[in-house]
């Protein structure tokens, strides 16, 4: 093979032919196909399963297919034939196992028994369930304090797992809960909250099909919310405006041949879906809406000099919003120069797109984490919402903010407790359903856990699902984190890294998984609830026979640790275990919202957790939506590698073929990227002045200055249509170059999307040798 066979064609559109390809390939892989398709029409439908995959929401009017190429990837995934034993674990040390890619580890299929590691051996030994919580309970009892323990959560837990095992750990004494939403949505959460009183998204997917526009901001749905696109194709296809600010072109957000369209798929067609493409440099997303709102000030200017009518949105500035007049005074000192150089657009491309927002009366703006792994992330999520009050744009039909939350419940997990800073007013709820006395000091999130267990002062890890080490930055040192504990659970459905970096006591606890027939003790199959970007809460009960007998659910896994670590006493954890309705009354009575929660939830579509700030109503220290009249970051971290002769600013993301740390295949057909992994985008001109061509290798070396050596090991360069300066590959394998001490102002998000680097090409490494 030469060196540029694995560079191929990129796919003409999103979805298509090549979607349904895909799908089948991944439904033969899984060994059950037939199972894995009947398994499918039951995806996200009322009397189905939610799909394992994104968060992105249902509509009212559902199809009889409700799935994309990625859910279908998820229910293979986890519908597979093939498992991993104890025999498995007998025949491969974890030493031997850790020379194994994420890829190899998850293609063995399902964990069927819960495991100990056994140091003796370097091998993981079967154990009973009951011995496992003796075991950890006695563990977790033997630290001085509650706060030795971390808690994780992967955004996949259902309702009832999460508000389980945070009333466990509360009851334990501790609010360490580090969770993915750390690493991911946090700064949305901060930004919002302060601007509007409300931390999550303002619109309904029915608002999607009202808005005149839709601006999509540092988010790739092809790859990460497939359903959205077809969201996004049928407004396209009614005349709303697709407004796209992305620093690489991508495929998803240019064209898209819906699968379930079948004209369109025989006549080989699809549709166009960005109507306007503008690639800022990375991190200037904030001066980008700084500029848009600099234009529409221009215009409101130009229409009062003309005696004609305003282009703001007047009464609701003056009945809703707080710091108007301190806002236009920043946007007004903010030059047009500064803009244009930080956000690596023209004052005529910004002036295009603010063109698009006057001419638009309802404007949905919609972002992923291409916005919130920048260390200035909630400033720029803050400017959103400013630049959205301009023309009232929040709590009216058909507009609104969206952030475009991950995995499928990491929003409900949130919400039923799943927080570090918890609100009084939800501690005190929680303390008068459970007389008890619930921990109120601040607890770790993600970052935080980390340096206490590089520090010492935590000496337990609990994770509940995900792949923790392979998410998370600087992996060697996370490595070592973990491998200095004395105790690490980790409850899981498929074997990953994270199960390969054992403390002194470690344990694997395998889980039923979404699509899977949850049974209680009298044979009633249960459901679970989740809660989707738009706030729609609905249930969720699996159609498939457990891959394994000895599998329990992660209600009844966490009802059993916290049984044996905190009693019964207070908490009969079998009783919840064995019917989650009672699980589902207790939030009721807990969390604002869920009233009648059994009976509302097994409505066809759940129900919607009411959103003050779509109402207008702002929970705001003000009273009112807040404008933020900051001045624009000195410089971002493409100005600062600017300045420095052969640095580039690096952005992590998923390949096609994966969702979050899940490896599905090694193909990214929408980037024409095959069979490779360890890869690395980069504009053409900047190859050029490297001294290199496509599929040249080189080592990418981390630039951040706090002493740590960084080093990815042999990547090939892949020419692509992204800014000079900037370049990009996937995680996990990047994640080695993001710095744990690089973190997000007031988010302490990991920045992975703003990672200083530098090439040592393979020939320079000759020359100097």
């Amino acid at each position: 093979m030469s060196k540029t066979d694995f560079i191929g064609k990129r796919s003409s559109a999103a979805g298509g032919w090549g979607a349904l390809k895909s799908c089948g390939k991944r439904l033969l892989e899984s060994g059950s196909p037939l199972s894995g398709a009947r398994t499918l029409l039951k995806a996200n439908q009322p009397d189905g399963f939610d799909c394992p995959g994104c968060a992105w929401g249902d509509p009212e009017h559902g199809s009889s297919f409700e799935f994309c190429e990625n859910g279908v990837k998820a229910v293979a995934w986890e519908a597979t034939d093939k498992r991993t034993p104890p025999d498995f674990f007998a025949a491969h040390t974890v030493s031997d196992l850790k020379s194994w890619s994420d890829y190899a580890l998850e293609q063995e299929g399902r964990l069927t028994h819960p495991m100990r590691y056994d140091r003796a051996t370097d091998t993981y030994v079967r154990i009973g369930w009951d011995a496992a919580f003796t075991e950890i309970g006695a563990i977790l009892n033997s630290f001085d304090t509650p706060d030795r323990a971390e808690f994780y959560t992967s955004g996949r837990a259902s309702n009832e797992a999460a508000f389980l095992y945070q009333l466990f750990v509360r009851l334990y004494g501790t609010n360490n809960f580090p969770d993915c939403s750390n690493m991911c949505h946090e700064a949305s959460g901060i930004a919002m909250k302060q601007a509007v009183g409300a931390s999550k998204g303002t619109v309904l997917l029915e608002d999607f099909e009202k808005a005149d526009a839709i601006f999509v901001i540092g988010q790739n749905p092809g790859t990460n919310h497939p359903r959205m696109l077809g969201d996004l194709r049928r407004a396209a296809k009614r005349g709303a405006k697709i407004v796209v600010f992305n620093p690489l072109r991508e495929r998803g957000l240019e064209r898209f041949a819906d699968p379930q369209d079948k004209l369109e798929m025989l006549r080989g067609g699809s549709s166009e879906i960005a109507s306007d493409y503008f690639q800022p440099r990375l991190g200037g997303d904030m001066a980008a809406v700084r500029g848009m709102a600099k234009a529409v000030f221009a215009a409101e200017d130009a229409a009062l000099a003309a005696a004609e009518p305003s282009v703001l949105d007047l009464d609701f500035i003056s009945r809703h919003t707080a710091d108007f007049d301190a806002y236009r005074a920043a946007v007004d000192a903010t030059t047009w120069e500064a803009i244009e150089d930080q956000s690596g657009l023209t004052q005529a491309e910004i002036e295009r797109a603010a063109a698009i927002y006057l001419s638009a009366e309802r404007v949905i703006c919609t972002w992923a984490m291409g916005v919130t792994q920048h260390r200035h992330s909630v400033i720029t999520i803050r400017e959103i919402a400013s630049f959205m009050m301009l023309r009232g744009n929040i709590g009216k039909p058909g507009a609104g903010l969206c952030p475009v939350r991950g995995h499928s419940n990491v929003q409900g997990d949130r919400t039923v407790g799943i927080n570090e800073k918890p609100p009084v007013e939800f501690l005190d709820a929680l303390e008068q359903e459970f007389d008890f006395d619930a921990p109120r000091h601040e607890g770790h999130n993600v970052l935080a856990a980390i340096g206490a267990m590089l520090d010492g002062s935590a000496k337990a890890f609990i994770g509940l699902g995900g792949n923790f080490a392979r998410a998370t930055p600087d992996s060697p040192i996370i490595e070592k984190a973990l491998a200095s504990q004395k105790l690490t659970v980790n409850i899981a459905t498929k074997l990953n890294h994270s199960h390969l970096m054992p403390g002194e006591v470690s344990f694997i606890l395998p889980c039923l998984g979404r699509t899977e027939i949850d049974r209680n003790s009298k044979g009633v199959s249960q459901i679970v609830t989740v809660e989707d970007s738009m706030s729609m809460v609905h249930g969720s009960g699996g159609i498939n026979r457990p891959a394994s007998p000895d599998l329990r659910s992660e209600v009844a896994i966490i009802a059993g640790i916290a049984a044996a670590t905190v009693g019964s006493a207070k908490v009969d954890w079998a009783a919840l275990a064995d019917d989650y309705d009672l699980i589902r009354d207790h939030i009721a009575k807990v969390i604002p919202g869920f009233e009648n929660y059994n009976e509302r939830v097994r409505k066809p579509r759940g129900f919607h957790l009411r959103n003050a700030a779509a109402n207008r109503e702002w929970e705001t220290p003000e009273g009112r939506a807040a404008f933020w009249a900051g001045p624009l970051p000195d410089a971002v971290d493409h100005q600062v590698a600017r300045d420095q002769d052969g640095v580039f600013v690096l952005q992590t993301f998923r390949s096609h073929d994966q969702y979050n740390t899940t490896i599905y295949g090694m193909d990214d057909r929408y980037r024409g990227v095959y069979g490779e992994r360890n890869v690395v985008f980069i504009n053409p001109a900047d190859l050029a002045d490297l001294g290199a061509r496509a599929g040249d290798r080189a080592d990418v070396i981390g630039r951040h200055d706090d002493g740590v050596s960084r080093i990815a090991n042999d990547f090939r360069f892949v020419p692509y249509d992204i800014p000079r300066g900037c370049v990009a590959g996937y995680y996990p394998e990047l994640n080695v170059l993001v710095p744990l001490s690089s973190a997000g102002e007031e988010s302490d998000t990991p920045t992975s999307k703003s990672v200083l680097v530098s090439f040592r090409t393979k020939a320079n490494a000759t020359n100097a040798a």
